[in-house]
Order: structure tokens, then sequence, then C-alpha cells
């Protein structure tokens, strides 16, 4: 149960379907290593997104095709539990 604009509603999504992960990591490098190891082969796009002010932090979007729930939701666990990525939103 997602809860969407304070109110418990399920996220209702047709699978297949892309899906952006916003990344969050200390280095480039590193967050693409972060992908390879759990995504693998998987075609995907990786775009920039910002980087923090002190350079410190570097954040990127993940777009990647899902193919179920338990697709999507295995992809963000793994990538939040991967040690090179910070955040995942």
């Amino acid at each position: 149960m997602e809860i969407i604009n304070d109110r418990e509603e399920k996220l209702e999504l047709t699978y297949p379907c892309s899906w952006c992960y916003k990344l969050i990591a200390g280095e480039k490098e590193a967050l693409e290593q972060a992908i390879r190891d759990v995504i693998y082969e998987r075609e995907h796009k990786l775009t920039h997104s910002n980087t923090s002010r002190s350079g410190k932090y570097i954040s990127m979007n993940l777009d990647i095709l899902v193919h179920n729930e338990d697709d999507r939701n295995f992809i963000y666990e793994a990538l939040k539990a991967h040690q090179n990525i910070k955040m995942v939103l």
C-alpha cells in the first residue's frame, strides 16, 4: 500500500512499464558500478539529475522497464542496500 497525498491508496500500474529511480551517491563511477551490480545487462537509461553545491553528492535518474511489482520492488531494495548508493527515491 502506497501513501499518496496523505491517503492510503493502492498504486495502480499496468506492467510491464517504465519506472524511474532517483539515485544519490558520492560519485558517478560508484553509482554506475552499483547499477551494473544490481541490474546486470538489462537495458536502461541513466541521466544526470543534480550535483550538490559542495560536490559531495550526485543524483542520477535510472529509467528501466519493470516487468511486475516484485521486479520493481526487488530493484528498489537491491539499489537501496548497495554500499555505493546513499539513497533511492
